[in-house]
C-alpha cells in the first residue's frame, strides 16, 4: 500500500521529463509474421518486453542485414523490435507517387501509424513514446526505405496517369519520411484510438567540473 510519506518521495525524487512533447494519436495498429513483411490490423497489440507479441520482429537479437555494420548473418542485438509510420508522411509519398489508392501502413511492415506528430521521422533517437497504458517505446533509429518494400508497393498499387512503378521509384518521396524504428522500454496495451505522448530526447548538459 502506497502511503502518503511515499507518495511525497516518489514526487520528490522521481525523475521528471522537463523537455519538449507533443501529444499525438494512434490512427491504427498492425502485427503478423508474413514473409513479405506486410501485416494485418489489430484492434490492440500487446507490447512486451522484446517487441509485441506475436509478431515477426519480436525478439532480443536478429540477424545483422547486409547494411548493418557488422558481416550479414551477424547475431546482434534487436533494436528493431517495432516500426511506426505517420499519417502526414504516408499521404506526402501518396501525393509524390500520384498512387490511385493511400499507401497503407500494413503495406510497409509498421506496426503502429500515429498522426499529429510533426516531422515524426525525424524524431531523435532516445525519444519515448508513451501511451495510455503505461506503455512506453523508445525510439532507436530512422527507418530509410529499401527497394524491398518498394516491390510491395509496386504490387499493391497503380498510379493515376497510369505510368507503371518502380521498386526504386519511392526512395526519394520517402527520404526522410519512411518512419522509425525502436525497442520495447515498458510493456502495456497500445490499442488503436489511443492518445500518445511524445517526449523528444534532447541531448543533457553536461558540465565538466
Amino acid at each position: 500500500m502506497t502511503g502518503p510519506s511515499n507518495i511525497a518521495f516518489q514526487e520528490k525524487y522521481m525523475k521528471k521529463f522537463i523537455g519538449k512533447t507533443v501529444t499525438g494519436k494512434v490512427v491504427s495498429v498492425h502485427s503478423g509474421s508474413n514473409k513479405d513483411l506486410s501485416k494485418e490490423a489489430q484492434e490492440s497489440l500487446a507490447a512486451e518486453i522484446g517487441g509485441f507479441a506475436g509478431d515477426k520482429h519480436h525478439g532480443p537479437t536478429r540477424k545483422a542485414f547486409s547494411v548493418d555494420w557488422q558481416p550479414a548473418g551477424t547475431v546482434r542485438r534487436n533494436e528493431r523490435q517495432w516500426s511506426a509510420v505517420s499519417v502526414e508522411e504516408l499521404a506526402h509519398i501518396t501525393e509524390r507517387l500520384a498512387l490511385t489508392e493511400p499507401l497503407a501502413p500494413n503495406t510497409l511492415g509498421a506496426n503502429l501509424c500515429v498522426e499529429g506528430i510533426p516531422e515524426f521521422s525525424l524524431l531523435p533517437k532516445g525519444t519515448k513514446l508513451l501511451f495510455p497504458s503505461g506503455a512506453v517505446l523508445l525510439v532507436e533509429e530512422y527507418n530509410p526505405p529499401c527497394g524491398e518494400m518498394g516491390t510491395q508497393i509496386v504490387a499493391k498499387h497503380a498510379t493515376r496517369s497510369g505510368e507503371p512503378l518502380t521498386a526504386t521509384a519511392w526512395l526519394r518521396p520517402a527520404a526522410g519520411r519512411r518512419g522509425l524504428v525502436g525497442i520495447v522500454d515498458v510493456p502495456g496495451a497500445i490499442t488503436a484510438g489511443d492518445q500518445v505522448e511524445v517526449q523528444v530526447y534532447e541531448e543533457p548538459p553536461i558540465q565538466l567540473l
